[in-house]
């Protein structure tokens, strides 16, 4: 029996231009695994009804897009038989590179023909889904800047626009509570993370697995400024928890109180929070079609 997919196509996401996605899809989806249709969406959260509205009738619903476009499809089918796809074409694609998805369209879709399925955990902050990464301090104050500004998304203009913020940004007091313990850290930023990596293979956690049932506490502390390029090298070579301005904590329930409200990020994607965060592990929570050189 073949198995129905839903292609959702989010047309801005990345800056890349996805109008050939549905020819690519008709060329390399296997017929005789699959029947399928194609939606695009026209605005922020009609991905997340889509796939809200999908399950039930699709066995697999794949986000085309970037973390943020997955975040959407998966927090609509989390805790449901329905399976994530995923053809990466945002500008990290943090979640679909630790998965191992091609990041090409025609190797995404042929992972897809393959159907290896797994079961991942997933995070929730105040009781929102992330399935990759959440944090605060510079990398959401980074978020914030771009999404308000002109600047098109991608590891150049991220760089870029880093080394802009990063002289005049401040470092923030955390009262950070896991699993009943207690820590109290100065911090420049504070990631989240079910997986290893922002995106673009920069690694924050190299140590950390979607399937543990566990999240890593990633404290970045204040660090010299000319040290900066030593961090960023750290995290695309898997370093990164060798060095001393980093601390790795792992944990199920995490309370995390701050000085003042501001940005935070889920999966990459902006949004205001108030001093008081709250982020508890799911276990098991989304099946998602991986690449064969994930290893589990």
């Amino acid at each position: 029996m073949k198995r129905k997919a839903l292609f959702i196509i989010n047309p801005v996401s990345g800056g890349k231009k996805k109008d050939g996605v549905p020819e690519i899809v008709e060329d390399y989806l296997d017929p005789n695994v699959f029947e399928y249709d194609v939606e695009f969406t026209t605005g922020i959260f009609h991905a997340h009804d889509l796939a809200k509205a999908a399950v039930g009738e699709y066995d697999v619903v794949v986000a085309v897009g970037g973390d943020g476009t997955v975040n959407e499809v998966a927090s609509a089918i989390a805790e449901t038989d329905t399976v994530l796809g995923v053809i990466p074409y945002g500008s990290g694609n943090g979640l679909s590179r630790f998965l191992s998805i091609p990041m090409d369209a025609q190797g995404a879709i042929k992972t897809m023909n393959a159907a290896r399925i797994v079961t991942i955990d997933a995070g929730k902050a105040n009781g929102q889904w992330f399935f990759n990464m959440a944090g605060m301090g510079f990398d959401a104050h980074i978020s914030h800047v771009f999404a308000h500004g002109s600047e098109k998304r991608g590891f150049f203009n991220y760089f870029k626009s880093s080394l802009q913020e990063i002289a005049r940004y401040k470092s923030q007091s955390y009262r950070i509570e896991i699993d009943g313990r207690y820590y109290n850290r100065e911090a420049f930023m504070l990631s989240i993370a079910n997986s290893s990596q922002y995106g673009n293979n920069a690694h924050v956690s190299p140590q950390a697995s979607v399937q543990d049932g566990l999240l890593d506490v990633c404290i970045i502390r204040p660090f010299p400024l000319w040290r900066f390029p030593e961090m960023g090298l750290r995290m695309f070579t898997k370093t990164a928890d060798r060095s001393k301005f980093v601390e790795i904590i792992k944990g199920r329930n995490i309370n995390i109180v701050r000085t003042q409200p501001g940005p935070i990020h889920l999966d990459g994607e902006p949004q205001s929070a108030g001093i008081d965060i709250n982020i508890n592990i799911v276990p098991h929570t989304l099946k998602v079609i991986v690449g064969s050189l994930y290893k589990y």
